[in-house]
């Protein structure tokens, strides 16, 4: 499986779609762990694409990744995604996905936690803000519980960095900030 290049270093980014980052975070319950793969605009810090699922396969990341592209308002651009290096994004299914969809892949190059930095904040940012940091009862509660806090993040949760406005303000407008945002 290939390996990606970082293409976002240093990257100034002006408008949603531009570019995505994602990864994979575990939630605990009482009948053992699931996964939650998360896409967010980074422009816009709205999660554009989630699955969640008892395993880490392809299919569930897959399920994101469709997710993320019926949202999509920026069409004109080619959008990059970004991710640590994992086997998911590395595969055959995935990468077909991104192509089909005019999205061009980005990955980590050092195992450095900082390079997909937005990601990891949003994972800890569902978990602690919205209570699935404790260990929940099933996979349908943390279902639940994640629908809504990804409504209530994305609608109503005002930013400092985005000039108090949601992530879905910001999403919709493609280009309010009056200055790039860096994201590593």
């Amino acid at each position: 499986m290939r390996k990606w290049p970082n293409i976002i270093k240093d990257k100034s980014i002006v408008e949603s779609d531009q570019v995505w980052v994602s990864d994979i975070t575990y939630i605990k319950t009482e009948q053992g762990h699931c996964y939650l793969n998360m896409i967010t605009d980074a422009y816009s810090r709205k999660i554009v694409g989630y699955a969640l699922d008892n395993t880490m396969q392809t299919e569930s990341m897959i399920k994101a990744l469709e997710m993320a592209t019926k949202q999509k308002v920026n069409n004109e651009i080619q959008t990059i995604h970004h991710s640590d290096r994992g086997l998911q994004y590395c595969s055959k299914e995935y990468v077909e996905l991104t192509a089909k969809n005019n999205i061009i892949l980005s990955m980590t190059e050092n195992s450095d936690p900082y390079e997909n930095a937005l990601a990891e904040r949003m994972n800890r940012t569902i978990k602690e803000e919205f209570g699935m940091n404790k260990k929940l009862k099933n996979k349908d509660q943390v279902a639940q519980l994640l629908k809504e806090s990804i409504n209530l993040y994305n609608r109503y949760r005002p930013h400092l960095a985005l000039m108090m406005r949601t992530p879905e303000e910001m999403y919709q407008k493609k280009s309010l900030l009056p200055e790039a945002i860096e994201i590593n």
